[in-house]
C-alpha cells in the first residue's frame, strides 16, 4: 500500500492514522456495497433516461450525490492550502442553504479538517457503441500497429454481436507461462462475462479492428468484480498469440522502468486510446469510490485519484486500461479504470500485479 509522505509537516500535526480511521469510518457509513440487482436496475434506468435526452437530477442526499471518501489536500477557493483533510467527492457541490440538515456532510471530524470536492459522476472509461455506428477517422492509437504497443486500442468481440467496444492496452506483463496484454476486466473480460480463451484484438473493433485478422491475444484470467463487497482492482490479462506481435514500449513514453508507490502531489503521465498523451497530478492515494458499470455500481477501496494539469482532463472514455507512470522516471504507479470529466481513478499497480500474479515485462 502506498504511503503519504511522513515528512510532510502538516501530516505530522494530523496523524495519518487518524485520517485513515476517519476516512474508513465515513466510507463504511456512506458508501455501503450495492446489491447487484438494485445496481443493475439503477444503471438501466440512468441509461434509458440518457438515451431519451434527459439526465436524472442529482439530489444533495449522500446516497445519490456522494462518489467517494478519501484523504487529500484541502482546496479553498481554488487554492492549495497545504493542509491534509478527509475528502468527500460529490457529483455536484450544493450551497449549504439547499442541503437538508440530515444530508449535510460534517465540517470537521474529530478536529480534523474536511474538504468537499465536486467530481461529476464516476464511470468506467471504456466506450461501447451499437454495431454499425459511425465513428470518426481514428487517430494514431486507434489504428492497427505492429508490433502492438501499450497505449493503443484493444478490445474483445461481443459474442452476441450487439455492441462493439475499445479500451487501452496498458502494459506488457509476464509470468513463467508467457507474456500478456494487461488492461481492465471491463476492457478484456466484459465485466466478468467472457470466458478464458476469448479473442482480444488490436485495434478494438470499435476502432475498425478486423475479427478475422487482428487478434493479438486470448483472455487468460481476470479478477472478478464483486457486487456486495469492496473491490481493490479492475484488471485482466490476455496471453499474447506469438512472440514479436507486441512490444513493451508505451506510445510516446517508452517501456516502464519498474514500479513505485503512488504519492500525493506526484506528477504522472499516461498514453491512452482516446486522449493520447496527458500529464496529471496525484491528489489522493487512499480514496474509496463507487463506480457505475454496465452490470451495476461497484465500490472500490484505497484508490488513486489523478487530476490533469493546466485545467486539461487526464482521461476520457476509452482510456480505461492505460498504465499511469511517474514522470520522468517512467516507474509505473497505477492502472487507470474509471473517472469523470475532471477526475481520473486508478488501481495501485502493485495491487494489480499481485492480484494477477504477473510482473511488468
Amino acid at each position: 500500500m502506498a504511503k503519504i509522505n511522513q515528512n510532510d509537516t502538516v501530516i505530522a500535526t494530523r496523524t495519518l492514522r487518524d485520517l485513515r480511521s476517519a476516512k474508513a469510518e465515513w466510507s463504511t457509513r456512506l458508501l455501503p456495497a450495492t446489491a447487484k440487482g438494485q445496481a443493475v436496475a439503477e444503471t438501466a434506468r440512468i441509461a434509458t433516461l440518457a438515451s431519451s435526452g434527459f439526465t436524472r437530477a442529482v439530489t444533495p442526499s449522500p446516497d445519490d450525490n456522494l462518489m467517494g471518501v478519501g484523504i487529500g489536500e484541502k482546496i479553498s477557493d481554488g487554492r492549495h492550502t497545504g493542509i491534509w483533510a478527509v475528502k468527500f467527492f460529490v457529483r455536484l457541490k450544493f450551497p449549504q442553504s439547499q442541503i437538508a440538515s440530515r444530508h449535510r456532510l460534517p465540517k470537521s471530524i474529530g478536529g480534523m479538517p474536511v474538504d468537499v470536492e465536486e467530481t461529476g459522476l464516476f464511470r468506467r472509461l471504456a466506450p461501447k457503441a451499437a454495431r454499425h455506428a459511425k465513428t470518426a477517422a481514428p487517430p494514431n492509437p486507434q489504428t492497427k500497429i505492429r508490433p502492438a504497443p501499450p497505449g493503443s486500442s484493444v478490445g474483445f468481440a461481443d459474442p452476441a454481436q450487439k455492441i462493439v467496444m475499445a479500451g487501452t492496452f496498458g502494459a506488457l506483463v509476464s509470468d513463467r507461462a508467457g507474456s500478456y496484454v494487461l488492461s481492465n476486466n471491463h476492457v478484456l473480460a466484459d465485466e466478468n462475462r467472457l470466458s478464458p480463451g476469448s479473442p482480444i484484438f488490436q485495434p478494438g473493433l470499435l476502432d475498425g479492428g478486423d475479427a478475422n485478422t487482428d487478434q493479438i491475444a486470448a483472455l487468460s484470467r481476470f479478477i472478478t468484480l464483486q457486487a456486495n463487497t469492496g473491490n481493490r482492482v479492475d484488471c485482466a490479462i490476455a496471453q499474447v498469440e506469438r512472440a514479436g506481435l507486441v512490444t513493451p514500449s508505451i506510445l510516446s513514453i517508452g517501456a516502464p522502468q519498474g514500479t513505485t508507490a503512488a504519492q500525493i502531489d506526484m506528477t504522472v503521465h499516461k498514453f491512452g486510446r482516446t486522449t493520447s498523451y496527458t500529464v496529471g497530478r496525484i491528489t489522493s492515494i487512499d480514496t474509496d469510490v463507487k463506480i457505475q458499470y454496465e452490470t451495476g455500481t461497484y465500490t472500490f477501496t484505497g484508490q488513486v485519484i489523478v487530476v490533469g494539469l493546466n485545467g486539461q482532463p487526464f482521461s476520457a472514455a476509452g482510456d480505461s486500461g492505460s498504465l499511469i507512470l511517474q514522470r520522468p522516471s517512467n516507474k509505473a504507479v497505477g492502472l487507470l479504470f474509471a473517472g469523470s470529466p475532471s477526475h481520473t481513478i486508478a488501481n495501485h499497480i502493485e495491487d494489480v500485479l499481485q492480484a494477477l500474479k504477473v510482473s511488468l515485462a
